[in-house]
């Protein structure tokens, strides 16, 4: 263990999206600062989603909609073309479409946000350090919260923020694992999946946008022959389109409160849209900038009741796919190489050569066994901490830091992001932003949610 510990006003668990945003957002702020991000990868501003290196893992939301900047929402827009004019991303012609319609690639959009931190921290009185390592352990003292890394170095700041982003399910080590993912492929992995034959039966876990991803790796890595892909309720992303405006009705209507008012009244908005000849995603859209509202005035079981009967339906018409990808799965459900059915995983079955999974398909009892060449767990993101396998949330939970949020959805909190301990108590010095506020807000994944709370949690700690 190393005996000097490094001090620092601020210390930024995790220098993904969330962390970058954070750290931008206190650079902006007056005042001098040392602020420490501590992440394992290279590079911040990338984490999981942006760490893409493919063009075909494209955003799944426009230029328009995925402003880091809280206050210019073309803030993308601008950028991008920029940088596009400079030569940067030739390929974007092939969407012939406006750049503030364009869905850019994951790893053009990480670069975007390095951009924005590199600016930040040009013009700014205080400093932002990356120390490239992994947090393990975290305590809460009176005078900071000291950080263990995992090569012993210790760090103590007067504050600490959760940012850790996503644990997507493909890459998460689970405390109860399946041994699926020991088995499967990455889903993003494109020279793994160069080593699968050409024309080989593929076997997929999981419908959205993840399993998108996963077709797209598999095309660009050559791969020809049949895509089985198995959900619980079978339900494909939809293709993001660019609907005109609509009525913010909710916003007119605070009476709409309950899962089944809102559903019953968002099918009758999109009723009236199509009626007049307006597609459907208008209306669903304007949903969007009340979900943190809704979800946290929804009572226990209320919201039980939305994850259960419509988070599916939710899911697959809210977290839509971009065109391109879209289009792709597409064409392969038509040329009958990709099929979808509904059906639970129920585990793994010994196998000589390749891989053999069970399935309990929708509507029959009997479990029956599927197999093909290779597998890939495109089940989503990992929202319970108690199950990621992770040293951090671990000792985290064992410490009695943080308690599960709602539903078991990341950690809870009060509104200003400020961390809630096993017993209820609100912490002065830990605090939490983006995916790990899943429970809090619903949708916290977004790059308009983390923007926002990234610019307010900000305010926050520079006024403690």
């Amino acid at each position: 263990m190393s005996e000097t510990i490094r001090n620092a006003d601020v210390l930024i668990i995790g220098g993904g999206l969330s962390g970058t945003m954070l750290a931008v957002q206190l650079l902006r702020l007056p005042g001098q600062r040392q602020i420490l991000v501590i992440e394992p990868r290279r590079e911040l501003g990338r984490g999981e989603a942006y760490s893409a290196v493919e063009l075909g893992h494209t955003l799944n939301g426009n230029a328009a909609r995925m402003s880091v900047d809280p206050d210019n929402a073309d803030d993308l827009t601008q950028w991008l073309t920029d940088y596009i004019g400079a030569g940067g991303w030739p390929e974007s012609d092939q969407q012939h479409v406006p750049i503030s319609e364009l869905f850019p690639p994951r790893g053009i959009f990480g670069l975007y946000a390095q951009q924005r931190l590199a600016e930040a921290k040009a013009f700014s009185a205080s400093t932002v350090e990356h120390i490239r390592a992994e947090v393990v352990d975290l305590q809460v003292e009176d005078e900071g919260v000291l950080l263990t890394l995992d090569n012993g170095q210790q760090l103590r700041g007067a504050q600490a923020v959760l940012a850790t982003g996503m644990f997507p399910a493909a890459r998460t080590p689970q405390t109860e694992s399946s041994g699926l993912n020991a088995a499967a492929v990455d889903p993003w992995d494109v020279q793994a999946m160069t080593q699968i034959g050409p024309q080989a039966p593929v076997l997929i876990i999981g419908s959205g946008l993840t399993m998108v991803d996963a077709v797209v790796s598999l095309e660009q890595a050559g791969h020809r022959g049949p895509i089985e892909v198995f959900s619980r309720h079978g339900l494909l992303p939809h293709v993001r389109r660019q609907p005109p405006s609509w009525e913010d009705f909710l916003g007119a209507n605070h009476n709409l409160r309950s899962p089944r008012q809102l559903l019953r009244e968002v099918r009758r908005q999109c009723r009236l849209a199509l009626e007049q000849g307006i597609d459907w995603q208008a209306p669903l859209d304007t949903v969007r900038a009340h979900i943190g509202r809704l979800w946290s005035q929804a009572s226990e079981g209320e919201k039980r009741q939305f994850v259960r009967h419509v988070r599916p339906w939710w899911e697959s018409h809210h977290h839509r796919s971009p065109p391109l990808s879209a289009q792709l799965v597409a064409r392969l459900h038509e040329e009958g190489r990709l099929r979808i059915q509904a059906a639970s995983y129920k585990g793994l079955e010994p196998s000589g050569s390749g891989v053999t999974i069970r399935l309990r398909r929708r509507g029959e009892p009997a479990v029956t066994l599927v197999s093909g060449a290779a597998l890939i767990n495109s089940s989503g993101i990992e929202y319970d901490w108690r199950r990621v396998a992770r040293p951090l949330p671990q000792q985290l939970l064992k410490r009695g830091l943080v308690q599960p949020g709602p539903l078991a959805l990341g950690i809870a909190a009060d509104a200003s992001g400020a961390v809630l301990d096993a017993q209820g108590q609100v912490s002065a010095r830990l605090f939490a932003m983006g995916p790990p506020l899943r429970g809090m807000w619903w949708e916290s994944t977004a790059v308009t949610d983390v923007a926002l709370q990234a610019k307010a949690l900000a305010s926050t700690l520079t006024e403690i």
